[in-house]
């Protein structure tokens, strides 16, 4: 697979052309979007004004809901030729040049049906969404994984709908070449961080959504996560010394939380974001060195936990 390195210099080589033509085309399009947004801001407060004798506290609250869900609307519909066309000159071209046999569908998503086979998350989604999917296999093991958003509906005693954040980043699912009978969660260990070790590790093994904790060996593993299997053998065999220190590289180099898990002979990733990874910005420059290492790294990142996890390795015989 093509390194950081080589994949950067394609980036500026052979897409800079492109890079400076979109680059105008952003300028344009801040302007366009800064204007519309004043005139809106502008007719939206004068509007306000004049009924505000009328409104009360609830009322003030729908207005601003209003404001920031049309404002959202009418950001998004003034980029998406912009977006569409980033996507297919700079990120399709990316992807064909780590491999062409990778297949990138810029508005589709992971199947939610993968999402609720990690058991990574306890709460099954209400609504999901995502894009720029990508699917192939690298060294010969099949990978796919796309921007991933999960969330959970609420209601509240008067009926309003409200909807909370499961997940959202980047989540990705490849082959594990080792066929097991159960299942093993590996998520980051928030509880031991927050209230120390002896508090942590009672919230930990009395934490009833999942199974079996499992303590490792590795010390620097257990500070960054927590284990739970439905078999402490076969997570201990699942998770050598080895993968161990490959997932603490793996999540240091990615610097988000990352959850992981084992089921139907796969591998489960989910790195969590709160950002949509490959969208152009509109009041960034696209031609600063930051922002192409920002997608350069994070498809690096992304497409290369085949080679950073040695999933193409056949390091312990099959059950």
């Amino acid at each position: 697979m093509k390194t950081i390195s080589e994949l950067t210099d394609f980036y500026y080589k052979s897409l800079y052309p492109v890079l400076q033509n979109l680059e105008e085309e952003r300028k344009k399009l801040r302007t366009k979007i800064i204007n519309v947004g004043i005139l809106y801001t502008t007719i939206i407060l004068v509007l306000a004004s004049l009924i505000f004798k009328y409104l009360d506290g609830e009322s003030l609250i729908y207005i601003a809901v209003f404001y920031f869900a049309i404002g959202t609307w009418l950001y998004k519909f003034f980029i998406h030729d912009y977006k569409d066309e980033f996507k297919q000159k700079v990120i399709s071209p990316l992807i064909r040049e780590i491999d062409a046999n990778l297949m990138y569908a810029p508005d589709l998503h992971i199947p939610e049906g993968n999402f609720i086979r990690s058991k990574l998350f306890t709460q099954r989604p209400d609504r999901v969404s995502g894009n720029d999917y990508v699917k192939g296999k690298i060294d010969n093991i099949s990978i796919e994984f796309s921007d991933f958003h999960a969330e959970k509906k609420h209601k509240d005693s008067k009926g309003r709908t409200t909807w909370s954040t499961i997940f959202m980043g980047l989540f990705i699912v490849s082959d594990f070449r080792k066929n097991f009978a159960g299942e093993t969660v590996i998520l980051p260990d928030s509880a031991q961080s927050m209230f120390g070790d002896l508090v942590g590790n009672w919230l930990q093994a009395n934490n009833f959504s999942r199974n079996q904790l499992v303590k490792m060996d590795d010390p620097n593993f257990e500070k960054k996560f927590v284990v739970y299997s439905t078999d402490q053998v076969e997570a201990r065999y699942i998770l050598s010394p080895t993968l161990m220190q490959k997932l603490l590289i793996y999540e240091k180099r990615s610097h988000h939380p990352l959850y992981v898990s084992f089921r139907y002979g796969k591998i489960y990733m989910a790195l969590e974001y709160n950002e949509d990874l490959f969208e152009p910005s509109v009041f960034h420059s696209l031609l600063k060195y930051k922002i192409a290492m920002e997608y350069v790294s994070t498809l690096h990142l992304a497409i290369g936990v085949v080679e950073e996890l040695k999933l193409n390795q056949k390091l312990w015989s099959k059950l």
